[in-house]
């Protein structure tokens, strides 16, 4: 197969991982790989604001993590040509912390907030004025002698980012004008993005390898990227100049990642499902408690790539393995013997 024009590999070990990924991030509408249906409509959107010279409509964005939600935060902000604050839902716990950054936006700013949904709900209700009217009303003092004082806002864009859009309230959801949710990328989108994040870090690497990695990085952009990471330093150690095929799956093994990108804890979960709730169903609390997992971590992590890869089944009653969890096991229906892996 034709290979990748790279450069040698470069020395991994001395590299700051935070420091890797924004020069991973895109930077414009028209880099960002994948999703093209949300990236075609917010192309017309973001058009359609700085030609009437307007702040950008309120964007939600939800899905699971690591597909983009955050990138797409630093995209609207850069196409639109204004600023951008970073902030989480958990980080505003005071009507003061969110008056302190609103009042400090500049005209058309981008306030981007990950994990809105964690917003304490008398943050929330500030918001709503926020983001209709641009307005902040602030309560200043207790008691009888307390009092309002409204701050006139610019206008902005706030950009939200959650995986469970279901713990929105409905009057905060209903102030976004644009809702887009992300999806998990196909292998061949994931191969583009790992051959253009190899180009960034100066790795030579196989058509062949970049679909071994794609294949196993669960439709998930943030995962082929650490994935392509960690089979440098593999390679980087065992001295190699090039990544092919053979040294791809030799990493991604010594990683404990099969061939349907399911890890450790993937594992578990599927056999802890079968062997001690029978298959299911099985409400995901009981099943956290077994596991000694965090809830949260089962529900947005790991719970969506499972159900969408066909292992697990979602019913009324609970989650349920479906055939392909016992296959990939190697565990009859019906029988609770421990599978080897």
């Amino acid at each position: 197969m034709k290979e990748s024009t790279r450069s040698v590999l470069s020395p991994s070990a001395l590299e700051d991982e935070a420091a890797v990924e924004p020069k991973l991030r895109p930077w414009r509408l028209d880099e960002f790989i994948g999703q093209t249906k949300v990236r075609e409509n917010l192309n017309v959107f973001l058009k359609a604001a700085k030609a009437r010279d307007e702040a950008l409509d309120h964007v939600l964005l939800t899905g699971p993590p690591g597909l983009g939600k955050t990138t797409l935060a630093h995209i609207v902000a850069h196409e639109m040509g204004v600023g951008l604050r970073v902030t989480a839902g958990p980080m505003i716990v005071r009507t003061g912390d969110l008056a302190a950054i609103l009042t400090n936006l500049q005209p058309r700013d981008v306030l981007f907030i990950d994990e809105i949904h964690r917003l304490p709900t008398n943050i929330e209700e500030v918001l709503y004025s926020a983001m209709e009217d641009f307005v902040l009303d602030v309560v200043i003092g207790e008691g009888p002698g307390a009092r309002t004082h409204r701050y006139e806002l610019k206008p902005f864009t706030l950009v939200g980012a959650t995986t469970r859009p279901g713990l929105l309230s409905q009057p905060l959801h209903g102030r976004f004008g644009i809702h887009h949710r992300l999806d998990f990328y196909d292998a061949e989108s994931l191969a583009t993005i790992i051959d253009r994040t190899a180009g960034i870090l100066s790795v030579t690497i196989k058509q062949e390898a970049s679909k071994e990695i794609a294949r196993r990085s669960r439709g998930t952009p943030r995962v082929a990227n650490r994935l392509l990471r960690r089979v440098r330093d593999f390679a980087e150690v065992d001295g190699k100049k090039l990544l092919d095929w053979e040294t791809a799956s030799k990493a991604l093994e010594k990683l404990e990642v099969d061939e349907f990108g399911l890890d450790e804890l993937d594992l578990r979960i599927l056999t802890t499902l079968i062997e001690k709730f029978g298959g299911g169903p099985a409400g995901v609390g009981a099943l956290a408690a077994s596991l000694g997992e965090d809830r949260g971590t089962l529900e947005d992590l790991y719970e969506p790539f499972l159900l969408q890869a066909g292992f697990l089944q979602r019913t009324p009653r609970g989650r349920v393995a479906t055939a392909k969890a016992y296959k990939r096991l190697g565990i009859a229906p019906g029988r609770s013997e421990s599978p080897l892996f």
